[in-house]
């Protein structure tokens, strides 16, 4: 089996494990109000997932393996989603050799210190000139993740392209295309509602 082929292999391994456990601790049915107000009778809650040890390893390791092949300086997104996944990010691309810095957006800037909308970044750091991916846990509309891309933007940062963990396919994609931004998902709804 040559080298490319085994990583596949693991790629695929890791990425139905992931699912596994998104199944087991993170997925459930019964009628709910989603942060879009719209109401579903299914639900993703990332939290457990992000921050069970394998699972942030895993979720991680797919997506720092999602953004290989491309030239990304920060991964961040709008708290609270999108806080872990970066930190995970963040770590397993220096452990790798390919540093990929992160930050968050608050959903309103402090009222006391630095009053600050992006965080993470140092004294003297910026996001302007930089190729951001917006990363996101679960994606239902897009408007989270637009409020992120305009704090990008509006500190000189590229956006790359959305990235989420789970779409639930409810018009997010839409919403990037109309904004005349990227795309892309780790998992869909419908991989958990089949089955």
């Amino acid at each position: 089996m040559t080298a490319l082929a085994t990583k596949q292999t693991d790629m695929t391994t890791s990425r139905a494990r992931l699912k596994e456990i998104i199944r087991a601790r993170s997925f459930g049915r019964g009628e709910i109000k989603l942060a879009s107000g719209r109401t579903s009778d299914f639900y993703f809650n990332l939290k457990p997932t992000m921050l069970d040890a394998e699972g942030a390893a895993l979720l991680a390791e797919l997506t720092v393996e999602a953004l290989a092949n491309e030239r990304i300086d920060y991964v961040g997104g709008l708290e609270m989603g999108a806080v872990p996944i970066a930190g995970a990010i963040a770590q397993l691309s220096f452990m790798k050799g390919k540093p990929i810095q992160a930050f968050f957006v608050r959903k309103k800037p402090k009222e006391h210190g630095a009053k600050l909308s992006v965080e993470g970044l140092a004294p003297g750091e910026s996001l302007r000139g930089k190729r951001v991916v917006v990363v996101e846990d679960v994606t239902t509309t897009g408007g989270s993740a637009i409020k992120a891309v305009d704090a990008v933007k509006d500190a000189g940062g590229e956006v790359a392209f959305v990235f989420t963990m789970v779409d639930r396919e409810e018009g997010a994609a839409e919403t990037f295309r109309n904004a005349g931004i990227a795309f892309r998902s780790l998992y869909r709804a419908a991989e958990f509602l089949g089955n």
